[in-house]
C-alpha cells in the first residue's frame, strides 16, 4: 500500500537521500561537463575538416536523444545507431559521434575501433581512462574526456559540439542547468506534498499502471525514460508509446468505478487495484496533428473515467523542457518508492 504521509516524513525521506541528492545535483553535473569539455570542443572544431560531413551517425545507447534534437534541423542526414557496430555504408566522409559516459562497454569500444578502421571522422565522449578511450585513438578521432556518468549531461556536451560544427541548434548550457536547478527546488523533499509537483505526481500514480505519451519527439523520449524509472522503482507495468499505440489500451481499459472501496473490493475480487492512468508529457507543441492525437487520447481516457496526469514545466526551449520533464519524472519515481516504504 502507498502511504502519502511518508512523502513528508523525515525518516522515510532520509532513506532516499542519496538518490534525491543525485537528482538535485543534475544542474551542477551539466555545468561541470560543459566547463571541462569547452577547451576540447574548441580543439575538436579546429581539428575536424571544415567541409560538412556526408552524414552524422550517433552510436551508442544515448543516440536516440541526439536524434530527437537533431534530426529535424541537421543540414545533413542524421542516423541514430544504438546497436553494435556501424551501418555498412559509413566511411571516411561521415562523422561518427559516440556517447559512452560509463566507458567500459566492450560493444561500444568495438564500435569506436570499427569507426577508426573505416577512417571515419570520430568524436568520442568517454572517461579518459576507460576501455572506450583506449580504442579512440585515430587520425581523425577526437576524445572528449567526460567527468561524470550522467548521460544527459554528456549528451548536452555533444549537442554543444555539433552546434559549433553548424550541425545542430545552439545550446545554452547555463540556461539548461538553471532549468534543472529550478526543478530541484520545486521538487525538493523539503517541499510539502501539497505544493511539490513530483510528490503530487507520485500520489497520482500510487495505485496506477501509467500509460505515457509525449507531445513531441523529445517529450516522447522523456516519457520512455520516465516509464523506465517507474518500472525500476515499483516493479509495476509502465508503458510509453505513440498515440496509435496507446490509444487502443486506453479504449480497452476497465472503467474506473468512482464508488468502489479499494480496501474492500480489491480484497474481494483479488485484483491489484492498479488502474490505468494517462500521463501526458506536454512541451507546448501546438501542431494540429499533435492536438488531434491529444484530444483523441484524452477523450478515450475520459470515456472510461481514467485519471489524466500532465507534466508541463514552465521553461522555454525544447531541450530545456525535455530535461525538466525527465527530472520531474525521476523525482516522482523516487517518491513512489518512498510512499511504498522502500
Amino acid at each position: 500500500m502507498f502511504d502519502d504521509t511518508l512523502l513528508d516524513e523525515v525518516d522515510g525521506l532520509a532513506r532516499a537521500d542519496l538518490r534525491l541528492r543525485a537528482l538535485a545535483e543534475s544542474g551542477a553535473r551539466l555545468r561541470r561537463e560543459a566547463m571541462s569539455a569547452n577547451e576540447t570542443l574548441v580543439q575538436a572544431r579546429d581539428r575536424l575538416p571544415e567541409q560538412q560531413p556526408r552524414a552524422v551517425v550517433a552510436a551508442g545507447p544515448d543516440s536516440r536523444l541526439l536524434r530527437a534534437v537533431l534530426e529535424p534541423v541537421c543540414p545533413v542526414p542524421f542516423v541514430a545507431w544504438p546497436r553494435h557496430g556501424l551501418p555498412g555504408w559509413v566511411g571516411s566522409l561521415d562523422l561518427v559521434v559516440v556517447l559512452a559516459p560509463e566507458g567500459n562497454d566492450p560493444s561500444v569500444a568495438a564500435t569506436v575501433a570499427e569507426a577508426n578502421r573505416r577512417g571515419c571522422q570520430l568524436i568520442v565522449f568517454a572517461p579518459a581512462k576507460s576501455l572506450v578511450a583506449e580504442h579512440s585513438g585515430g587520425r581523425y578521432a577526437v576524445l572528449v574526456p567526460t567527468q561524470t556518468s550522467d548521460h544527459s549531461a554528456v549528451a548536452v556536451a555533444a549537442l554543444d559540439l555539433l552546434s559549433r560544427l553548424h550541425l545542430g541548434p545552439e545550446v545554452n548550457t547555463e540556461y539548461l542547468a538553471k532549468a534543472l536547478e529550478d526543478v530541484a527546488v520545486d521538487c525538493s523533499p523539503f517541499k510539502e506534498s501539497t505544493i511539490n509537483p513530483a510528490k503530487i505526481l507520485a500520489i497520482g500514480l500510487a495505485d496506477a499502471s501509467p500509460v505515457m505519451w509525449g507531445t513531441s519527439p523529445l517529450a516522447a523520449r522523456a516519457a520512455r525514460r520516465f516509464a523506465e524509472a517507474v518500472r525500476a522503482a515499483t516493479g509495476r507495468a509502465a508503458l510509453a508509446g505513440l498515440a496509435d499505440q496507446i490509444g487502443p489500451m486506453l479504449e480497452a481499459a476497465e472503467p474506473t468505478d468512482l464508488f468502489a472501496d479499494p480496501f474492500v473490493d480489491d480484497a474481494t475480487t483479488g485484483t491489484t487495484g492498479h488502474k490505468t492512468v494517462l500521463v501526458v508529457l506536454d512541451d507546448g507543441n501546438d501542431d494540429p496533428h499533435v492536438l488531434h492525437d491529444r484530444a483523441k487520447l484524452e477523450g478515450a481516457a475520459q470515456a472510461n473515467r481514467l485519471r489524466i496526469e500532465t507534466i508541463n514545466p514552465a521553461v522555454d526551449g525544447e531541450l530545456a523542457r525535455y530535461a525538466a520533464m525527465l527530472l520531474i519524472g525521476q523525482y516522482a519515481a523516487v517518491y513512489l518508492q518512498v510512499g511504498q516504504g522502500h
